[in-house]
């Protein structure tokens, strides 16, 4: 559980179109096995400290004639910002995918003492 020990809270969110692989063929479209795509997402405003970030797919375009195999996660999480990464393997085909995604997190205040 992360405990937030701070009076400012800040919640930033967004929508990213992560990809959109059948306009060009791209892998996701037409490849198989192990692929995955991934996109930094920058925060509105850096957190004081590495916050809770939950995504969710809002937009998933799949092919239909195999199982939809997807694993989406948050990684590289700073108070700047994450990575989305999106995998998918065997003959799974994502035509597109779009994601939202939140954040919860401590933000400094111009009260706040930095004592070395």
């Amino acid at each position: 559980m992360k405990k937030l020990q701070n009076h400012l809270i800040g919640v930033d969110q967004g929508d990213v179109a992560l990809f959109a692989d059948f306009e060009d063929g791209g892998l996701m479209w037409t490849g198989t096995g192990p692929r995955e795509k991934r996109r930094t997402v920058q925060f509105s405003e850096p957190f004081r400290s590495i916050p809770a970030v939950h995504l969710t797919t809002s937009l998933l375009d799949a092919d239909t004639h195999s199982a939809v195999r997807v694993e989406l996660t948050a990684r590289n999480i700073t108070p700047q910002g994450f990575d989305i990464l999106c995998r998918t393997w065997l003959d799974t085909r994502i035509a597109r995918m779009r994601v939202s995604w939140m954040a919860i997190g401590s933000l400094s205040h111009e009260d706040d003492w930095d004592v070395q």
